[in-house]
Formats: structure tokens, sequence, C-alpha cells
């Protein structure tokens, strides 16, 4: 017998946005932006590994939604992400601490995207590879975990769907905006070329080294050479649960020769500010994110 019980958050939630497409066919008549034209790119973090980045025309990005795991066996997080309004919202991968594409009203969605998106002055470039899975430095083996408990190999190339991941970068301002997701350390040289420059990396680090060790990390940073490294995937105490096993990235960014401590959830870059900066410059948002963290945990931002 088919069971009828009604699931409003089963599948895309767009049904029930009140919002329209009337802002995005307004700036589809706008015929002289480019990605490539400079100006003040803004960058919120949103916790986890969820950013939003804002072009200079305005254009809203968000990539990497967060919320807690569908089957509840244990949550990361206090609540769910609250429901955010963006213009393009984009996951890397199909877990569940970055694909919450439902806590997005968007005009368009990608989800684990692979090639070019491009719309007024923003282009997307989405690169395929595999998630980290070298898990042995961490608080934890994620790997043997799933091996043992779930009867599921994570290892590439015959990993399952869950275990791939797309590299994200955001083209705007002049600037390029990488964001790593949970990508292995070691992607193949042809990932690499097809990066090319990058001058924003948003990489996740921890202090359990949950997805990638720090030495991976750094890894990463002397390959990429971009002018900004930005942490994401840490944890935040009235954010992050403890069972996430995550840890905040203090200690890290303590031992980085150039870091910055941004004190709010936002900061503005520019191709001719970054130009400025000793390469690679760390900016951390610590706790801060863009939205009442008072009011979401009490549920009035759902």
């Amino acid at each position: 017998m088919t069971d009828r019980t009604p699931n409003p958050d089963a599948g895309p939630v767009a049904w029930r946005s009140n919002a329209n497409h009337n802002r995005m066919m307004e700036l589809a008549r706008i015929r002289d932006a480019s990605p490539s034209a400079p100006g003040k790119v803004t960058l919120d973090h949103f916790g986890s590994s969820a950013f939003r980045i804002t072009s200079p025309r305005g254009l809203t990005v968000m990539v990497d939604p967060w919320r807690n795991h569908p089957l509840r066996h244990w949550d990361w997080y206090i609540r769910d992400m609250p429901m955010t309004s963006v213009d393009v919202g984009v996951s890397t991968h199909a877990h569940f601490d970055h694909d919450a594409l439902n806590r997005l009203d968007a005009h368009v969605l990608l989800d684990r995207p692979i090639g070019t998106y491009a719309f007024l002055d923003v282009r997307i470039v989405c690169i395929p590879d595999k998630h980290a899975t070298q898990s042995g430095f961490g608080s934890y083996d994620f790997k043997m975990v799933h091996k043992e408990l779930n009867g599921v190999d994570i290892e590439p190339p015959d990993n399952p769907r869950s275990w791939d991941n797309c590299l994200v970068v955001v083209e705007t301002g002049g600037l390029r905006i990488l964001h790593w997701g949970d990508n292995r350390h070691d992607a193949p040289d042809h990932v690499w070329e097809a990066l090319g420059p990058i001058d924003i990396a948003l990489l996740p680090v921890d202090g359990s080294q949950h997805v990638m060790s720090f030495e991976m990390t750094a890894a990463i940073i002397a390959r990429l050479r971009p002018k900004v490294v930005v942490p994401h995937h840490y944890y935040i105490w009235d954010v992050t649960t403890r069972g996430s096993t995550l840890l905040p990235a203090d200690g890290w960014v303590d031992k980085q020769p150039r870091a910055r401590r941004i004190g709010g959830p936002s900061v503005q870059y520019t191709a001719e500010g970054l130009a400025q900066l000793p390469a690679p410059t760390v900016d951390f948002f610590g706790d801060h994110v863009a939205f009442d963290k008072h009011a979401w945990r009490q549920g009035e931002l759902d």
C-alpha cells in the first residue's frame, strides 16, 4: 500500500517560496557586466563550510549550506542552518554538512555541478574530483568506521556518490575564489591545471584534522599559492555540537605567519587590495556567523 503521509520537506522546497524571478529578470537585461571587471567582492561566513559571495553588481552565491543528518543518528548542529535568501546556491558534495540546498530560498541551485555556469558578473567553474579519505591522523578514522559499521568502502575510484567532490571556483570582481569543499589534497595533475590561478582559497581546517592533516593543508597552499586562505569546517561552540568531533581552528591559525582575525562575519576584497597583501594571508572569521545566533537557537529564523 502506498504511504500517503504528507512530507513537505521531501525533495526541493522552492514550491513553498513566495519569491519569484523578477529580480533575475531585471539583472538579465544588464549587458555590460563581466566577472573580470574590478570591484568590491564581499565574503560572508555562515559557519561550517557555508559562505555567501556577493559580486560587485550584487549577485549573491552561497556555497555549501548545512543541516543535520536526515537520519538524526547524531546531530552536528544545534539546529539546521537558517533559511537564507540568495540568488545562486551551490553544493560541493552530497554530505549533510555541505548539501542543504533546501535551506536556501534561491533562484538557481547548482547541486554538485560539473562544468560552467555564468550570469551577470559571476562565472562559476566546477571541477569534478574526490572527497578526502585519508583520515588516520584525525580524532577518529571515519574510513574505518564506514567500512566496519556500514559495509561501505569510501576509497576512490569506486567510492559511492557521496564521496565524490566538486571543486568550485567563483570568478567575480577580477578575483578567483576557490571553495575546496572536502576534496582530497593529492588530486591528479589535470585537476590542478583546471583550477588555474587562485586568489582566495576557502580550505577545511580544524583542530581535529577531520578532513585533512595540517601537512596536507600546507601542501595545498604551497601548490595553489593564493593571496588569502580562509579556514572553514571547524567547531563553533554555539553553532556546532560537540558530537561532531570537530575542534576550533584557532591553534592552526595562531601558528600561521600572517593571520588576521576578522572582527565580524563579513569581509570585502578587491583585486587591488589583494595585490598589497603578503601571500598567503590567513583571514579567520572565528565564531562569527552572518546570522543572529540567539534568534536561530530559539527557532525564530526557520
